[in-house]
């Protein structure tokens, strides 16, 4: 069986070719990029109990691409679409997750051979959030070898995907809160609070001071299994905020970021001081203005003032290529170059 690795290296050229030359179709994407990573993973392509591909329940219904089994039951779903093809239609992702639901396969992957979007199709909250990974393959810095792993028979007999989503979908949440928490309008709760535990401070000086506050909150970026997690590592940043990137160089602020959202062009900036800028006033993080915008083109949210939003992910902005990105790209670039000091030699490589 070929090494992921290895595999995952030569598509990085075969994609770079093919992008530069000609637009690949949808079969020629299915063969050349995407067959390889599954044959890597260790499935049989030429055994129907574990690769189904045109799958699909009856006759009449549209197929799914691939259909990966265990048991002669489908445990993952993917939706090839040509390279080059934008895989941001929210319909796409839409239309396999309902087929997902009625054949019970929990994971759902949609890609162009390049990019791959990974879904939990069963986790009850709306398309967008139900996206637990993204990556492209043509881009080192957002390891894709690590995500197309977790898409091995292995891990899928394991159930190791599910572990590993409920971690993230809890600290998202989590972080969520915290974050809307230390807000430019801070939850009264939090005001009461610390009027108590302080003396003579007016609620308002409170509230400014509080407005003030850049919190940053440590998540591993991906949580292990209990027992899995290799003794003295430490876990991976993922408090990372745009003022990181700036001070990283990977950011010359003003930096514009775009999103079409339900038919709307938002835009935003990253300011020179880490805060981003939406339609006139400034917020302290990509996930509360993408929220902000959100509300603003439609999205309502009951019981908040505007919608959970991963900010990294919703975000986008134009890359040194001239490549329209999400803004994630960058931080996994930013989390990279933390990887890299970590592995060098001495002080020396750390101070590079």
């Amino acid at each position: 069986m070929p090494n992921l690795s290895q595999v995952v290296d030569e598509l990085r050229t075969r994609i770079a070719k093919f992008r530069s030359s000609r637009k690949l179709n949808e079969e020629n994407t299915k063969a050349t990029l995407i067959e390889p990573v599954l044959r890597a993973l260790g499935w049989n392509l030429e055994d129907l109990d574990e690769v189904n591909r045109e799958f699909k329940v009856k006759p009449q219904d549209k197929p799914v691409d691939y259909a990966l089994l265990l048991v002669r039951t489908p445990r993952l779903l993917i939706e090839a679409k040509a390279l080059g093809e934008a895989l941001d239609d929210r319909r796409w992702a839409s239309q396999i997750m309902g087929y997902a639901g009625v054949v019970g396969a929990e994971w759902v992957v949609l890609t162009n051979g390049d990019e791959y979007r990974v879904y939990n199709a069963h986790a009850a909250v709306s398309v967008d959030e139900k996206l637990f990974r993204t990556m492209r393959v043509s881009d080192a810095a957002t390891r894709p070898a690590e995500t197309l792993a977790l898409l091995d028979a292995a891990t899928l007999k394991e159930n190791r995907l599910q572990i590993l989503w409920k971690a993230y979908f809890v600290d998202k949440r989590v972080r969520a809160a915290l974050s809307e928490i230390f807000s430019p309008a801070p939850d009264p709760a939090i005001v009461r609070l610390v009027k108590k535990k302080t003396q003579n401070l007016h609620p308002n000086d409170i509230r400014t001071s509080l407005a003030r506050v850049v919190a940053q909150f440590d998540f591993p970026v991906e949580a292990e299994p209990p027992g899995k997690a290799p003794v003295g590592k430490p876990s991976p940043r993922t408090d990372v905020t745009p003022a990181d990137l700036i001070r990283a160089r990977l950011i010359s602020p003003p930096l514009a970021l775009v999103r079409k959202y339900k038919g709307t062009e938002l835009t935003a900036r990253i300011e020179s001081n880490g805060t981003v800028t939406f339609a006139g006033k400034s917020y302290s993080s990509l996930s509360m203005a993408a929220g902000v915008a959100r509300t603003s083109a439609g999205m309502k949210s009951p019981g908040r003032s505007y919608p959970q939003t991963n900010g990294w992910s919703f975000w986008q902005f134009h890359d040194a290529d001239g490549a329209l990105k999400e803004i994630d790209v960058l931080r996994q670039r930013f989390l990279g170059l933390g990887k890299l000091r970590r592995v060098g030699e001495g002080p020396a490589a750390a101070a590079e």
